[in-house]
């Protein structure tokens, strides 16, 4: 079909001329549904120097710089893509429900 581009097609494309060809079909995406991505859920940061991090044990508190009910940053492969909520999915295990979508900078 003449609407349909391969692979290397779509990597000639920048985000302008994406904006203006119109939406994507799924199709479109097949070539990259199998490509692993990590997901990660940060719930909190926290600055120590070195020796504090040393003195820490077993029982140890690390204060994060999140308040309880704030929302969590998730990032797929380091980059900040959704903002959400830690929810408990059976007895022993946590996952997360995304709130919001990160809109993502286009200029880089």
């Amino acid at each position: 079909m003449a609407d349909e581009m391969d692979l290397a097609e779509l990597g000639d494309i920048t985000p302008q001329q994406a904006d203006t060809q119109g939406p994507r079909s799924a199709r479109d995406l097949e070539a990259v549904y199998d490509i692993p991505v990590t997901v990660s859920a940060v719930l909190g940061k926290a600055t120590m120097q070195v020796s504090q991090l040393l003195k820490l044990g077993r029982g140890a508190v690390v204060e994060l710089d999140r308040k309880l009910g704030e929302a969590i940053d998730i990032y797929v492969n380091n980059r900040l893509v959704a903002r959400g909520e830690v929810v408990m999915v059976d007895d022993n295990r946590l996952g997360v429900t995304m709130t919001e979508i990160v809109k993502a900078d286009r200029s880089i």
